[in-house]
């Protein structure tokens, strides 16, 4: 055999090795792992086995470490769902025994269950409106465009905005307003809401520009009255 062909079967030789380490070490520690759970627990369970079967030791070992497993998972999902949630409703009913962090904890919880990612799905959109007076804008949540009793009894087209307060977003006031007195905006809902909780003092950057969506177009009050 010549220096070349020692060479190549030298390399091949080494990037089998190197192919085969990994799995041997993972098989190692595996062998390992089952023979420490698994064959310490296998005395409580090898008494209930048929004396046929017993003789496999490791497949009983891998079986005793799978119930070992087990049964420390369901223990996890147990202390953290069931003993979890008691747990932290005895929490919660401390804290609302004491005066003055109760009514913090209740605006601080009211404000995250009002703004969390189920609710802000009820905010399809951020807005401008003239509010409470003309030449006055406020930031506001367009919630809905359906048409209902309100909207014939005035036969005009009436969208639904919420205009929360500021810094206590939980609170607010909701408008019904013609398309046409309503300003989209670019910046997110969750950009939105940093802007009212903040007071202002948190301002989104103006979003790059975009070619013009058309002009929101209202039903004629014909079309309004006949929903």
């Amino acid at each position: 055999m010549n220096k070349r062909s020692f060479t190549l079967v030298r390399n091949a030789f080494l990037s089998g090795l190197l192919l085969l380490a990994p799995l041997a070490a993972t098989l190692y520690v595996f062998n390992l792992l089952f023979g420490w759970i698994g064959g310490g627990f296998r005395p409580i369970f090898q008494p209930l086995l048929p004396a046929s079967l017993a003789q496999y030791t490791i497949l009983w070992n891998i079986l005793a470490t799978i119930i070992v497993l087990v049964i420390i998972t369901t223990l996890g999902y147990l202390s953290r769902y069931v003993f979890g949630q008691y747990l932290g409703g005895l929490a919660e009913r401390f804290i609302q025994s004491i005066p003055g962090v109760n009514t913090v904890y209740n605006t601080v919880k009211q404000i995250v269950e009002t703004f969390s990612t189920q609710n802000r799905n009820l905010f399809s959109k951020v807005v401008l409106v003239q509010f409470p007076r003309p030449g006055s804008y406020t930031i506001g949540f367009l919630t809905n465009r359906t048409q209902g009793e309100a909207q014939v009894k005035t036969a005009r087209e009436l969208w639904t905005v919420f205009v929360p307060t500021t810094p206590n977003p939980t609170s607010g006031f909701m408008l019904l307003l013609p398309p046409e007195e309503i300003i989209d905006l670019e910046m997110s809902v969750g950009d939105g809401m940093k802007m009212v909780i903040s007071g202002g003092t948190v301002i989104p950057p103006v979003p790059a520009r975009r070619p013009p969506e058309p002009p929101l177009v209202s039903r004629s009050p014909q079309d309004v009255s006949s929903v």
